[in-house]
């Protein structure tokens, strides 16, 4: 036993040593998460406690609003949950006693961004959270054979265009963000 004990403390001590590179250690700073906002296409489930009938699973329409029973269209789009919920319980107050409404996101449809050009797999793809360019590349299969690793361009969908090197982005130069609607265009 006393000489597996010794096995077992030099591995981790030869594991600690080893996974110092002689680099020093950037260390990255947390940032919140913000919170989500509803969007087009997105599929949300409006939950009223103990009136099963004014409950539904639905998707935001094409014009960013919802529609149920005895409310009518409500603005879903640019909401969060709990705006939303607060918003259904207000029209339904004068029809129903004491409302207590949930709203729960289902699929998220709305925020993507697209990827185009010399990549694996070309398309549009679910913004999830905080994603940057390179994990956009990564699930469109990486970049192809010979595409241009110097001049990477994002096309903002507020119309400002920024243009990124691919080593920037692997070596973590560089780590730009992206929102909903941008492309990412490898030429």
């Amino acid at each position: 036993m006393r000489i597996a004990f010794g096995t077992i403390a030099s591995a981790l001590l030869a594991t600690a040593v080893g996974c110092a590179h002689g680099e020093a250690t950037k260390e990255v700073e947390a940032q919140p998460a913000r919170e989500y906002r509803i969007a087009r296409e997105d599929v949300i489930e409006v939950s009223v406690w103990k009136e099963p009938d004014l409950s539904r699973t639905l998707p935001v329409r094409p014009d960013g609003k919802i529609t149920l029973p005895l409310v009518g269209d409500v603005e879903a789009e640019g909401k969060t949950p709990a705006e939303l919920e607060t918003a259904v319980q207000k029209k339904l107050t004068p029809l129903v006693r004491d409302p207590r409404v949930t709203v729960l996101v289902h699929d998220i449809n709305g925020s993507r961004v697209y990827v185009t050009g010399m990549v694996t797999h070309p398309g549009a793809f679910p913004l999830r959270s905080s994603m940057d360019v390179l994990q956009a590349l990564a699930m469109a299969g990486g970049l192809a054979e010979f595409a241009d690793r110097g001049e990477i361009t994002i096309l903002r969908a507020d119309g400002r265009r920024n243009v990124v090197d691919y080593d920037d982005l692997v070596n973590g130069k560089a780590r730009p963000k992206l929102g909903s609607g941008d492309t990412v265009v490898v030429p």
